[in-house]
């Protein structure tokens, strides 16, 4: 297996994290695409962020290149950060990305998938930020 940076969309919804994976996918040129998860929602399907879905999701799209979280709103951040601080919670390279959630996430997975380094993916989700609407 080639090492390619994963990625996570972490959302207080499991909906809105699930639909933005697709929507990623869909957006990153077709063909095969560097490993996303969502990671939405509480275990029993309500509103919020599970350390436990995150974590999952984490070691699911990990292929030793590092894994990129984007995440959606406030608490979201506290929770990935309190992984990140935790020894053994992530798998080693895991970073907390700040970047706009939709953009973020579509600039990460043509960028991984394209085969650029943690780094690079990292740059591309912020850099969404610039991206102008008007």
């Amino acid at each position: 297996m080639t090492a390619q940076v994963g990625i996570v969309l972490v959302s207080h919804s499991a909906e809105v994290a699930a639909a933005v994976t697709v929507l990623a996918r869909g957006l990153a040129g077709g063909g095969a695409t560097a490993p996303i998860a969502p990671a939405g929602g509480t275990p029993a399907g309500g509103l919020g962020t599970s350390s436990d879905l995150i974590v999952a999701a984490a070691h699911e799209v990990d292929r030793g290149a590092g894994v990129a979280l984007l995440v959606d709103l406030g608490s979201a951040v506290l929770t990935v950060k309190a992984l990140l601080a935790e020894e053994d919670e992530l798998p080693e390279g895991a970073r907390l990305v700040d970047a706009p959630f939709v953009e973020g996430a579509v600039a990460a997975l043509v960028t991984a998938s394209a085969g650029g380094d943690l780094d690079a993916v990292v740059a591309a989700a912020s850099e969404a930020y610039t991206y102008r609407k008007e």
